[in-house]
């Protein structure tokens, strides 16, 4: 047992063996937060003092919302938090009935950026990144039709349907020469058109058309197709800090595996990621 002077000695002792760790500790904490700060990017510092990046968005095979809770879920969603998170700010979903509507809310300043297929019709009201991901366009047809291949349903008599304004529409102008095509503002109301029988085929893209398939017994989704989609991020014209911004964010997007790991998460088939530096995925 050790007497008052022993116990005061121990002590003593105790307390400078664990003076030299609690400092060795201490003084490294404070490096990395000062390493942290990084100068603000003049580029999008409008976008950074707003404190939110507004996304427009139309119905596509992009993303999904929850009927019971309205959550919005799907590749452009994680795409647009993760600029959120480059950004600093909050991400703002706004929805927007059809494609043209979108890019309306871009040109009155209502919106910031949107994802959309590349289409040189649009290239007037804004500027496009590379493309991200890719789906091609081909048709459903309902069952016991006899189109087996895109060309099959270029006849007279046959009726399409398709979304009036979409890259889906674009993409088959000057391709028909005798069907005809039925106008629907957007997939749902075009899919209604074959399921009631008012159209003989749907066009679309390949992941959308494989979901609307599995409401439809015994349709089909065509093997080849008439085009492709490519998605990319849009920005309006004259905001060429955004656009260098967002091109220089969706090609990390890309080299980082972001990309192909939301479309997994999203399980959507038919569509591949688009490597990096490139603005299609095949010509």
């Amino acid at each position: 047992m050790l007497d008052a002077s022993g116990r005061f000695a121990l002590t003593t002792r105790l307390k400078k063996s664990f003076r030299v760790p609690l400092l060795s500790v201490a003084l490294p904490v404070s490096v990395p937060i000062g390493n942290a700060q990084r100068a603000p990017d003049t580029r999008v510092e409008n976008l950074v003092r707003a404190g939110r990046v507004r996304v427009a968005l139309f119905p596509s095979f992009m993303y999904t919302k929850d009927p019971v809770s309205g959550e919005l879920r799907g590749v452009v969603i994680e795409i647009a938090r993760a600029l959120g998170a480059r950004l600093g700010v909050e991400v703002l979903l706004v929805e927007y009935p059809t494609p043209p509507k979108a890019l309306e809310s871009l040109k009155a300043g209502a919106s910031d950026v949107t994802f959309m297929g590349l289409d040189p019709t649009r290239s007037a009201a804004v500027d496009f990144s590379l493309a991200f991901m890719q789906a091609d366009f081909t048709y459903l047809v309902p069952a016991g039709s006899s189109i087996r291949r895109v060309l099959d349903a270029d006849q007279l008599g046959v009726c399409i349907a398709i979304v009036r304004n979409h890259a889906m529409d674009f993409a088959l102008r000057g391709i028909l020469k005798h069907a005809e095509s039925v106008y629907a503002e957007n997939p749902d109301a075009g899919f209604d058109l074959l399921r009631t029988r008012r159209a003989d085929v749907l066009a679309g893209i390949r992941p959308g058309l494989l979901e609307y398939a599995t409401q439809l017994p015994g349709s089909r989704v065509l093997e080849d197709c008439y085009g492709a989609n490519s998605i990319a991020m849009a920005v309006p014209k004259g905001q060429g800090g955004w656009f260098a911004y967002v091109s220089e964010f969706i090609e990390e997007a890309k080299a980082s595996g972001l990309v192909e790991r939301a479309i997994v998460r999203a399980g959507l088939r038919g569509v591949q990621a688009v490597p990096p530096g490139n603005s299609n995925a095949r010509k």
